[in-house]
């Protein structure tokens, strides 16, 4: 298992185009992708899912990559996070 958080920096918080961007990559991925955020744990392949996290500029989204391809899937999408949010 994998996990890591990041902060939100993109002034708008999570919101549609990269939230749909990253629920994209993470459908490529084999593994179980979780998302935790304000209070709330979502299956990070489900954009309403992420959306309903409403996470903020400043705020962390915790994700758990679990299973054959989680190592791949951890570097993709903090490398996501980083270059668009």
């Amino acid at each position: 298992m994998k996990v890591f958080t990041y902060t939100v920096k993109d002034p708008e918080g999570i919101h549609a185009l990269p939230a749909g961007g990253l629920i994209k990559l993470a459908g490529t991925f084999n593994c179980s992708i979780t998302a935790q955020g304000n209070g709330g744990s979502v299956d990070l392949k489900h954009l309403f899912g992420v959306m309903s996290l409403g996470i903020k500029c400043g705020e962390s989204i915790t994700i758990t990559c679990d299973g054959e391809d989680e190592a791949g899937a951890e570097a993709a999408l903090l490398r996501y996070l980083q270059d668009n949010l």
